[in-house]
Protein backbone atom coordinates (compact mmCIF):
# COMPACT_ATOMS: atom_id res chain seq x y z
CA UNK A 1 0.00 0.00 0.00
CA UNK A 2 1.54 3.35 -1.04
CA UNK A 3 2.56 5.70 1.72
CA UNK A 4 0.61 8.87 2.26
CA UNK A 5 2.49 12.15 2.63
CA UNK A 6 1.82 12.02 6.35
CA UNK A 7 3.48 8.61 6.68
CA UNK A 8 6.70 9.56 4.92
CA UNK A 9 9.61 9.79 7.32
CA UNK A 10 11.86 12.88 7.44
CA UNK A 11 14.80 10.86 6.00
CA UNK A 12 12.72 9.78 3.00
CA UNK A 13 11.63 13.39 2.42
CA UNK A 14 15.24 14.70 2.35
CA UNK A 15 16.47 15.59 -1.16
CA UNK A 16 19.31 13.73 -2.88
CA UNK A 17 22.59 15.28 -1.73
CA UNK A 18 24.13 17.54 -4.34
CA UNK A 19 27.85 17.40 -5.09
CA UNK A 20 29.85 19.96 -3.21
CA UNK A 21 31.27 22.98 -4.94
CA UNK A 22 34.76 21.59 -4.42
CA UNK A 23 33.87 18.28 -6.12
CA UNK A 24 32.31 20.08 -9.08
CA UNK A 25 35.38 22.31 -9.40
CA UNK A 26 37.74 19.32 -9.22
CA UNK A 27 35.76 17.41 -11.84
CA UNK A 28 35.75 20.42 -14.11
CA UNK A 29 39.48 20.86 -13.67
CA UNK A 30 40.11 17.20 -14.52
CA UNK A 31 37.92 17.40 -17.62
CA UNK A 32 39.62 20.60 -18.66
CA UNK A 33 43.04 19.02 -18.18
CA UNK A 34 41.99 16.03 -20.30
CA UNK A 35 40.69 18.26 -23.08
CA UNK A 36 43.81 20.41 -22.92
CA UNK A 37 46.04 17.32 -23.08
CA UNK A 38 44.12 15.99 -26.10
CA UNK A 39 44.41 19.28 -27.97
CA UNK A 40 48.11 19.62 -27.18
CA UNK A 41 48.77 16.02 -28.24
CA UNK A 42 47.03 16.68 -31.57
CA UNK A 43 48.98 19.90 -32.06
CA UNK A 44 52.25 18.16 -31.26
CA UNK A 45 51.50 15.37 -33.76
CA UNK A 46 50.62 17.83 -36.52
CA UNK A 47 53.50 20.20 -35.76
CA UNK A 48 56.00 18.01 -37.60
CA UNK A 49 53.75 17.93 -40.68
CA UNK A 50 53.45 21.72 -40.63
CA UNK A 51 57.21 22.10 -40.18
CA UNK A 52 57.80 19.72 -43.10
CA UNK A 53 55.52 21.73 -45.38
CA UNK A 54 57.24 24.98 -44.36
CA UNK A 55 60.67 23.49 -45.10
CA UNK A 56 59.57 22.19 -48.50
CA UNK A 57 58.14 25.59 -49.48
CA UNK A 58 61.25 27.40 -48.22
CA UNK A 59 63.72 25.17 -50.09
CA UNK A 60 61.55 25.14 -53.21
CA UNK A 61 61.68 28.95 -53.31
CA UNK A 62 65.35 29.17 -52.31
CA UNK A 63 66.72 26.42 -54.55
CA UNK A 64 65.53 25.68 -58.06
CA UNK A 65 66.60 22.00 -58.24
CA UNK A 66 64.86 21.09 -54.97
CA UNK A 67 61.53 19.99 -56.50
CA UNK A 68 62.99 18.20 -59.51
CA UNK A 69 62.13 14.52 -59.83
CA UNK A 70 65.77 13.49 -59.46
CA UNK A 71 66.15 15.41 -56.21
CA UNK A 72 62.88 14.08 -54.80
CA UNK A 73 64.06 10.55 -55.54
CA UNK A 74 67.36 11.37 -53.82
CA UNK A 75 65.49 12.51 -50.71
CA UNK A 76 63.45 9.30 -50.65
CA UNK A 77 66.55 7.15 -51.15
CA UNK A 78 68.35 8.90 -48.32
CA UNK A 79 65.48 8.63 -45.85
CA UNK A 80 64.53 4.97 -46.42
CA UNK A 81 66.91 3.28 -43.99
CA UNK A 82 66.46 5.81 -41.17
CA UNK A 83 62.69 5.67 -41.64
CA UNK A 84 62.64 1.87 -41.33
CA UNK A 85 64.77 2.05 -38.19
CA UNK A 86 62.51 4.74 -36.71
CA UNK A 87 59.54 2.36 -37.00
CA UNK A 88 61.21 -0.12 -34.66
CA UNK A 89 62.59 2.63 -32.44
CA UNK A 90 59.09 4.06 -32.00
CA UNK A 91 57.85 0.76 -30.57
CA UNK A 92 60.75 0.65 -28.10
CA UNK A 93 60.50 4.30 -27.04
CA UNK A 94 56.74 3.92 -26.53
CA UNK A 95 57.59 1.54 -23.65
CA UNK A 96 60.01 4.14 -22.20
CA UNK A 97 62.92 2.07 -23.50
CA UNK A 98 65.64 2.80 -26.03
CA UNK A 99 67.56 0.77 -28.61
CA UNK A 100 71.14 1.93 -29.18
CA UNK A 101 72.11 -1.19 -31.12
CA UNK A 102 70.21 -0.47 -34.33
CA UNK A 103 73.17 1.05 -36.19
CA UNK A 104 75.40 -1.92 -35.34
CA UNK A 105 72.64 -4.35 -36.36
CA UNK A 106 72.55 -2.59 -39.75
CA UNK A 107 76.30 -3.18 -40.16
CA UNK A 108 76.27 -6.80 -38.97
CA UNK A 109 73.24 -7.92 -40.99
CA UNK A 110 74.57 -6.10 -44.04
CA UNK A 111 77.94 -7.86 -44.10
CA UNK A 112 76.64 -11.31 -43.10
CA UNK A 113 73.83 -11.11 -45.63
CA UNK A 114 76.26 -10.01 -48.34
CA UNK A 115 78.66 -12.88 -47.56
CA UNK A 116 75.88 -15.46 -47.76
CA UNK A 117 74.51 -14.12 -51.04
CA UNK A 118 77.19 -16.18 -52.76
CA UNK A 119 74.86 -19.09 -51.93
CA UNK A 120 71.79 -17.23 -53.18
CA UNK A 121 70.01 -13.93 -52.55
CA UNK A 122 67.23 -15.58 -50.56
CA UNK A 123 69.72 -17.24 -48.20
CA UNK A 124 71.44 -13.92 -47.55
CA UNK A 125 68.16 -12.10 -46.91
CA UNK A 126 66.75 -14.78 -44.59
CA UNK A 127 69.92 -15.04 -42.50
CA UNK A 128 70.25 -11.24 -42.26
CA UNK A 129 66.68 -10.86 -41.05
CA UNK A 130 67.08 -13.78 -38.63
CA UNK A 131 70.22 -12.18 -37.24
CA UNK A 132 68.42 -8.88 -36.71
CA UNK A 133 65.50 -10.62 -35.01
CA UNK A 134 67.87 -12.67 -32.85
CA UNK A 135 69.70 -9.56 -31.66
CA UNK A 136 66.39 -7.90 -30.87
CA UNK A 137 65.31 -11.00 -28.98
CA UNK A 138 68.49 -10.86 -26.89
CA UNK A 139 67.87 -7.17 -26.15
CA UNK A 140 64.28 -7.89 -25.17
CA UNK A 141 65.04 -10.85 -22.92
CA UNK A 142 67.80 -9.03 -21.06
CA UNK A 143 65.66 -5.92 -20.67
CA UNK A 144 62.52 -7.76 -19.59
CA UNK A 145 63.97 -10.42 -17.30
CA UNK A 146 66.91 -8.65 -15.67
CA UNK A 147 67.29 -5.40 -13.80
CA UNK A 148 69.71 -4.06 -16.39
CA UNK A 149 68.37 -0.82 -17.98
CA UNK A 150 67.74 -0.95 -21.75
CA UNK A 151 70.32 1.79 -22.28
CA UNK A 152 73.05 -0.49 -20.92
CA UNK A 153 71.72 -3.66 -22.58
CA UNK A 154 71.58 -2.14 -26.06
CA UNK A 155 74.87 -0.34 -25.56
CA UNK A 156 76.40 -3.75 -24.94
CA UNK A 157 74.82 -5.35 -28.00
CA UNK A 158 75.93 -2.32 -30.03
CA UNK A 159 79.53 -3.26 -29.20
CA UNK A 160 78.89 -6.97 -29.78
CA UNK A 161 77.31 -6.43 -33.21
CA UNK A 162 79.88 -3.82 -34.23
CA UNK A 163 82.74 -6.11 -33.23
CA UNK A 164 81.08 -9.07 -34.95
CA UNK A 165 80.82 -7.12 -38.21
CA UNK A 166 84.52 -6.26 -38.07
CA UNK A 167 85.52 -9.83 -37.22
CA UNK A 168 83.40 -11.32 -39.99
CA UNK A 169 85.07 -9.14 -42.63
CA UNK A 170 88.48 -8.42 -41.07
CA UNK A 171 87.49 -4.79 -41.40
CA UNK A 172 87.23 -5.01 -45.21
CA UNK A 173 84.10 -4.10 -47.13
CA UNK A 174 82.24 -6.50 -49.43
CA UNK A 175 81.66 -5.26 -52.98
CA UNK A 176 80.84 -8.42 -54.94
CA UNK A 177 77.05 -8.65 -54.81
CA UNK A 178 74.39 -10.11 -57.14
CA UNK A 179 73.32 -7.60 -59.78
CA UNK A 180 69.61 -8.24 -59.23
CA UNK A 181 70.04 -7.34 -55.56
CA UNK A 182 71.87 -4.13 -56.49
CA UNK A 183 69.15 -3.24 -59.01
CA UNK A 184 66.60 -3.26 -56.20
CA UNK A 185 68.48 -0.43 -54.51
CA UNK A 186 68.44 1.79 -57.59
CA UNK A 187 65.20 0.98 -59.42
CA UNK A 188 62.01 2.93 -58.84
CA UNK A 189 58.39 3.39 -59.85
CA UNK A 190 58.27 7.00 -60.99
CA UNK A 191 59.87 9.12 -58.26
CA UNK A 192 59.28 6.38 -55.68
CA UNK A 193 62.30 4.07 -55.28
CA UNK A 194 61.70 0.48 -54.30
CA UNK A 195 63.42 1.33 -51.02
CA UNK A 196 60.78 3.87 -50.05
CA UNK A 197 57.98 1.52 -51.14
CA UNK A 198 59.29 -1.09 -48.70
CA UNK A 199 59.42 1.65 -46.04
CA UNK A 200 55.82 2.69 -46.70
CA UNK A 201 54.58 -0.91 -46.48
CA UNK A 202 56.38 -1.46 -43.17
CA UNK A 203 55.14 1.92 -41.94
CA UNK A 204 51.52 1.05 -42.62
CA UNK A 205 51.89 -2.32 -40.87
CA UNK A 206 53.64 -0.66 -37.93
CA UNK A 207 51.03 2.09 -37.61
CA UNK A 208 48.18 -0.44 -37.57
CA UNK A 209 50.00 -2.65 -35.07
CA UNK A 210 50.85 0.19 -32.69
CA UNK A 211 47.77 2.31 -33.11
CA UNK A 212 44.93 -0.13 -33.78
CA UNK A 213 45.59 -3.33 -31.84
CA UNK A 214 45.46 -4.53 -28.25
CA UNK A 215 49.20 -5.09 -28.41
CA UNK A 216 49.76 -1.43 -29.32
CA UNK A 217 47.54 -0.21 -26.50
CA UNK A 218 49.46 -2.44 -24.10
CA UNK A 219 52.76 -0.99 -25.34
CA UNK A 220 51.56 2.53 -24.57
CA UNK A 221 50.24 1.40 -21.19
CA UNK A 222 53.65 -0.05 -20.28
CA UNK A 223 55.36 3.19 -21.22
CA UNK A 224 52.85 5.35 -19.36
CA UNK A 225 53.02 3.44 -16.07
CA UNK A 226 55.02 0.23 -15.89
CA UNK A 227 53.81 -0.75 -12.41
CA UNK A 228 50.15 -0.08 -13.22
CA UNK A 229 50.49 -2.21 -16.36
CA UNK A 230 51.84 -5.08 -14.24
CA UNK A 231 49.07 -4.76 -11.66
CA UNK A 232 46.42 -4.69 -14.37
CA UNK A 233 47.56 -8.11 -15.59
CA UNK A 234 49.19 -7.10 -18.86
CA UNK A 235 51.97 -9.42 -20.10
CA UNK A 236 54.57 -6.70 -19.64
CA UNK A 237 57.64 -8.88 -20.09
CA UNK A 238 56.33 -10.59 -23.20
CA UNK A 239 55.37 -7.30 -24.85
CA UNK A 240 58.73 -5.78 -23.89
CA UNK A 241 60.52 -8.64 -25.63
CA UNK A 242 58.35 -8.19 -28.71
CA UNK A 243 59.07 -4.47 -29.15
CA UNK A 244 62.82 -5.17 -29.19
CA UNK A 245 62.29 -8.03 -31.64
CA UNK A 246 60.43 -5.60 -33.92
CA UNK A 247 63.28 -3.11 -33.58
CA UNK A 248 65.84 -5.83 -34.41
CA UNK A 249 63.83 -6.89 -37.45
CA UNK A 250 63.77 -3.28 -38.67
CA UNK A 251 67.55 -3.19 -38.16
CA UNK A 252 67.90 -6.26 -40.37
CA UNK A 253 65.71 -4.74 -43.08
CA UNK A 254 67.69 -1.51 -42.83
CA UNK A 255 70.96 -3.41 -43.27
CA UNK A 256 69.71 -5.07 -46.45
CA UNK A 257 68.29 -1.83 -47.87
CA UNK A 258 71.52 0.06 -47.20
CA UNK A 259 73.66 -2.67 -48.75
CA UNK A 260 71.50 -2.70 -51.87
CA UNK A 261 71.51 1.11 -52.13
CA UNK A 262 75.26 1.73 -51.73
CA UNK A 263 76.21 -1.46 -53.65
CA UNK A 264 78.50 -2.63 -50.85
CA UNK A 265 78.48 -3.98 -47.31
CA UNK A 266 80.76 -2.12 -44.92
CA UNK A 267 81.44 -3.26 -41.34
CA UNK A 268 81.38 0.38 -40.22
CA UNK A 269 78.07 1.23 -41.92
CA UNK A 270 75.25 2.71 -39.87
CA UNK A 271 77.53 4.20 -37.22
CA UNK A 272 75.14 6.99 -36.19
CA UNK A 273 71.91 5.45 -37.43
CA UNK A 274 70.75 4.61 -33.91
CA UNK A 275 70.94 8.28 -32.96
CA UNK A 276 69.23 9.31 -36.20
CA UNK A 277 66.31 6.93 -35.58
CA UNK A 278 65.90 8.25 -32.04
CA UNK A 279 65.99 11.81 -33.38
CA UNK A 280 63.32 10.94 -35.98
CA UNK A 281 61.00 9.59 -33.26
CA UNK A 282 61.55 12.63 -31.04
CA UNK A 283 61.10 15.12 -33.88
CA UNK A 284 57.93 13.25 -34.83
CA UNK A 285 56.44 13.89 -31.39
CA UNK A 286 57.37 10.65 -29.64
CA UNK A 287 58.16 11.01 -25.96
CA UNK A 288 61.38 9.63 -24.49
CA UNK A 289 59.38 9.17 -21.27
CA UNK A 290 57.20 6.58 -23.02
CA UNK A 291 53.48 6.17 -23.53
CA UNK A 292 53.20 8.42 -26.56
CA UNK A 293 53.98 8.70 -30.26
CA UNK A 294 52.92 7.15 -33.55
CA UNK A 295 54.68 5.39 -36.40
CA UNK A 296 53.44 7.84 -39.03
CA UNK A 297 54.83 10.84 -37.12
CA UNK A 298 58.18 9.06 -36.67
CA UNK A 299 58.30 8.57 -40.45
CA UNK A 300 57.52 12.26 -40.94
CA UNK A 301 60.31 13.06 -38.50
CA UNK A 302 62.75 11.01 -40.57
CA UNK A 303 61.53 12.69 -43.77
CA UNK A 304 61.92 16.14 -42.19
CA UNK A 305 65.53 15.29 -41.34
CA UNK A 306 66.20 14.16 -44.91
CA UNK A 307 64.57 17.28 -46.39
CA UNK A 308 66.55 19.50 -44.03
CA UNK A 309 69.83 17.83 -44.94
CA UNK A 310 69.13 17.85 -48.67
CA UNK A 311 67.87 21.43 -48.74
CA UNK A 312 70.79 22.83 -46.79
CA UNK A 313 73.22 20.97 -49.06
CA UNK A 314 71.61 22.60 -52.10
CA UNK A 315 72.01 25.97 -50.40
CA UNK A 316 75.71 25.33 -49.86
CA UNK A 317 75.57 24.85 -46.08
CA UNK A 318 78.50 22.82 -44.77
CA UNK A 319 77.98 19.36 -43.28
CA UNK A 320 79.24 20.65 -39.92
CA UNK A 321 76.54 23.31 -39.83
CA UNK A 322 73.94 20.72 -40.86
CA UNK A 323 74.84 18.62 -37.82
CA UNK A 324 74.51 21.69 -35.60
CA UNK A 325 71.10 22.58 -37.07
CA UNK A 326 69.83 19.02 -36.57
CA UNK A 327 70.93 19.12 -32.93
CA UNK A 328 68.99 22.34 -32.38
CA UNK A 329 65.89 20.78 -33.98
CA UNK A 330 66.11 17.70 -31.71
CA UNK A 331 66.49 19.83 -28.56
CA UNK A 332 63.53 21.96 -29.63
CA UNK A 333 61.43 18.83 -30.18
CA UNK A 334 62.29 17.48 -26.71
CA UNK A 335 61.45 20.87 -25.16
CA UNK A 336 58.08 20.93 -26.91
CA UNK A 337 57.33 17.42 -25.64
CA UNK A 338 58.27 18.42 -22.08
CA UNK A 339 56.11 21.55 -22.32
CA UNK A 340 53.17 19.53 -23.63
CA UNK A 341 53.37 17.07 -20.75
CA UNK A 342 53.43 19.88 -18.17
CA UNK A 343 50.54 21.69 -19.85
CA UNK A 344 48.44 18.51 -19.98
CA UNK A 345 48.60 18.06 -16.18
Amino acid sequence: MPKTPASVTPDEMSPTPLPSAGAVEAGGAAAGSLRRGTVLRLLNSSLVAVALVVLVVFFAVSSGPFLTSDNIQTIFDAVAVIAVLSIGQQFVIATAGIDLSQGAIVALTGVIGAQLMTHGIVAGIVVALALGIGTGLLNGLLTAYTRVPPFIVTLGTLSICGGGALLATNGVGIYSLPQSFLNFGTDSIGVFPYLIIVTIVLGVIGQVLLGRTRFGRSVFAIGSNHRAALLSGLPVRRHTVWVYVISGFCGGVGGLLLTSYVASALPTAGTNYNLDSIAAVVIGGGSLFGGDGAVWTALLGALLMSVLTNGTELLGVSSYAQTLILGVVVIAAVYIDSFRKKAAV
